[in-house]
């Protein structure tokens, strides 16, 4: 063991319970149907022969599967002829493989949903801002007789305004590819909302939007609502759609933990891999909405992220499980296009994912086991069952909305200090 594990390998780890936290359980029930009711109450303009591009994000959205092959369905049986674009930035290297392999992952695939993934980086500069910056678009979306922009609507990770992450972004940075997102954050985070709309005005205006179709999600990541939105109505309605999204946002429920330990972050799961809100770790020099977090430490990337484990600049200490699965690469792009360089720092890395644990512990400055605020999570976006200590249980502001459903018990790792909860 290293001279580092030999300092953090005494600290004792308090003993935890399975926590159920209880959020929003607004559930739409048949979502395909649904979804199809409100495509054809707006009168869509697709004539037959018509080649329709359907954007592809790269976040994990609540049946993203069922809800694509049902707008891929619905151009077809209106005699449109549908293929997918990944719209998503820099992400996957910002290579055309990359995003392609992206969706893959999240099961949109031609044999899946019913249309072909075109993918290119190739983008066409489509017009200017009022600031006189380039606005770019996908070059095969471009070439489409129409685009349907479909995402979901939520916050985001470092902007604060009536338009943040959903459709608008969509246009501006996710279907801009890797060219039209530098762009768009080219004035940095703290403009990134305003140039995401001035963006989006000139994609809107100059493209041919048939529709939009947003989603939202309860505080279980399970589809709550589903909407179609016209491209004239898109950016007024998205403020509508992003306020009740807001108000379903899970979180941690306490004020303050010492020690918060994530298994997995991932581009499936925010941005920035983990919400900065949900860490503690406010980016773009925002205030904390969330719990106050003294220490943070990471174990797992996601293999959806292709070994982009930008965000995990937020944490104190990571796993050298987790260093490896990294691609040094992929994050520097990333976090570069995004203007936010620290996201790509790597923190102090440690050989098991037990002494991450314990170096939390010792950043925590709690000297008493039995005071320390540990909270274990899956991730950021799935966060009904936590692991809390006996300290962190009893600090809850409002008891009913968690619910120990454990004894408090000894944190299980193997033999070779990886972590067993969650299984």
């Amino acid at each position: 063991m290293s001279k580092l594990g030999e300092m953090l390998g005494g600290y004792q780890i308090p003993h935890v319970a399975r926590v159920i936290q209880k959020f929003d359980h607004t559930q739409l029930d048949d979502p395909a149907r649904t979804l199809w009711q409100r495509l054809e109450e707006k009168q869509l303009s697709i004539r037959p022969g018509d080649r329709i591009a359907i954007t592809g994000g790269s976040r994990g959205i609540a049946g993203y599967q069922l809800l694509m092959k049902t707008i891929v369905d619905f151009v077809r049986a209106k005699g449109g002829e549908p293929f997918i674009v990944p719209a998503m930035g820099s992400h996957g290297g910002a290579t055309a493989q990359g995003q392609t392999e992206m969706l893959e992952h999240l099961g949109i695939t031609e044999q899946k949903v019913g249309a072909p993934i075109i993918s290119s980086m190739e983008v066409m500069e489509i017009g200017r801002t009022e600031l006189g910056l380039p606005v770019y678009i996908d070059k095969n979306a471009y070439e489409a007789d129409g685009i349907i922009l479909f995402n979901r609507v939520k916050t985001h990770t470092s902007i604060r305004a009536e338009n943040e992450s959903g459709l608008v972004k969509m246009c501006a940075i996710g279907l801009a590819k890797h060219k039209g997102a530098a762009m768009t954050h080219s004035l940095g985070v703290r403009n990134l909302g305003a140039n995401i709309i001035r963006v989006g005005r000139v994609a809107l205006k100059k493209l041919n939007i048939i529709c939009g179709v947003a989603t939202i999600e309860n505080g279980y990541n399970h589809l709550a609502d589903v909407y179609v939105v016209s491209a004239e109505r898109l950016i007024e309605e998205e403020k509508k759609i992003l306020k009740r999204a807001r108000a379903m946002v899970p979180t941690i429920l306490l004020p303050e933990i010492d020690a918060l330990v994530v298994l997995e972050q991932g581009k499936d799961i925010s941005g920035t891999g983990m919400d900065p809100s949900v860490v503690g770790r406010p980016i773009n020099k925002l205030p904390n909405t969330g719990t106050e977090v003294e220490a943070l430490g990471v174990l797992r990337l996601t293999e959806v992220s292709g070994g982009n484990a930008c965000g995990c600049g937020m944490a104190d200490f990571i796993s050298q499980g987790m260093r490896d699965q990294m691609k040094e690469e992929f994050m520097q792009i990333n976090a570069t296009t995004g203007m936010i360089p620290m996201l790509a720092k790597i923190p102090i890395t440690l050989e098991t994912e037990k002494l991450v644990v314990q170096g939390c512990i010792r950043a925590s400055a709690q000297i008493e086991t039995e005071k320390l605020k540990l909270v274990f999570v899956r991730n950021t976006k799935y966060l009904e069952e936590v692991y809390m200590s006996r300290a962190a249980f009893e600090s809850a502001p409002d008891p009913g909305r968690l619910e120990r459903v454990s004894d408090y018990a000894p944190v299980p790792f193997d033999s070779g200090g990886r972590l067993l909860l969650f299984n």
